[in-house]
């Protein structure tokens, strides 16, 4: 087996020594690279990225799910994001030698001793979705943790693909394990506070809603940054790049008369993503190649 990505998405973006040992019990594991992480104190989320072969990037999983649930307690946790999880979600991407039917094979592996060690609920999506109704994920995590810890003990719809069956683990929720395409997570903010105005523009380029291929939106508002922002998950960027859908955004905000503040990457992309100066025609801010091209830290 080949070269596998794994990006875990913990619900901590405001404590960094609650996050360490998370990533300390992932760089543990021999043959894992911890290549990137970051905190969004907003959302109140992390997002870490580590690759290997796949048996050891299955065991860095695991392990940060154990840290997790040992030191995230859902019942004290607010941020804009949706979550259901201290760990939220894990997904494994295949890389230079190794194919998604091994990738689900990680992740069902991996979700069968999530359930069986830590008891925590695990539900598959994308590729590793049991069910149709689970395959995209907002569908999966779309009530949040506390409306979910009431649904799963009456709901047979809400019943986890392992683990405990009728009820969320009580401070670390439940996990959603899959594999998919390499996405990209990107955020375009408004020189606007106008909350309305981000769900808005969110609907209207949403692939579920008739918009652009391949792309998940949300609006939130940033109170650290007091503007609103479209939140994205650019799931397939060889049918919708950076730069288009930036420019649907722009469309749609200047017939409201508002401007673009900036957009921000959240993680690594693909080199081939973001041909020669994407980076400065979408305002990505900070952007540093030698740091969040995915190629450049292989």
């Amino acid at each position: 087996m080949g070269l596998v990505e794994c990006v875990p998405n913990f619900s901590e973006g405001r404590r960094p020594e609650v996050l360490a040992p998370i990533l300390d019990s992932i760089r543990g594991v021999p043959g894992v690279k911890l290549i990137d992480h970051s905190m969004d104190a907003s959302h109140n989320r992390a997002v870490v990225t580590f690759v290997g072969q796949g048996p050891a990037c299955a065991e860095a999983a695991f392990r940060g799910i154990a840290k997790a649930r040992e030191l995230i307690d859902l019942n004290h946790h607010q941020g804009e994001h949706p979550r259901i999880g201290a760990t939220d979600v894990v997904p494994f991407i295949p890389l230079e030698g190794s194919s998604m039917a091994e990738c689900v094979a990680l992740a069902h592996a991996l979700g069968a001793r999530v359930g069986r060690e830590l008891a925590i609920p695990v539900y598959f999506y994308e590729s590793a979705a049991r069910l149709p109704a689970r395959k995209n994920l907002p569908d999966v995590r779309n009530i949040g943790f506390e409306k979910l810890r009431d649904a799963v003990a009456s709901d047979p719809a809400r019943k986890p693909d392992e683990g405990p069956t009728n009820a969320l683990h009580p401070t670390a929720g439940a996990t959603v394990i899959g594999a998919r395409f390499f996405l990209i997570a990107f955020n375009v903010n408004l020189e606007s506070t106008d909350l309305a105005l981000a769900k808005e523009i969110a609907k209207k380029i949403r692939e579920k809603d008739g918009g652009l291929p391949g792309i998940k939106a949300m609006g939130f508002f940033l109170d650290d940054l007091k503007c609103a922002q479209v939140s994205m998950n650019v799931c397939n960027y060889t049918a919708t790049g950076l730069e288009r859908v930036y420019r649907e955004i722009e469309t749609l905000a200047r017939a409201r008369g508002v401007e673009i503040r900036e957009s921000e990457l959240v993680g690594l992309a693909p080199r081939d993503s973001m041909p020669s100066g994407t980076a400065q025609r979408v305002k990505l801010r900070g952007f540093d190649p030698s740091r969040q091209f995915i190629e450049a830290l292989l």
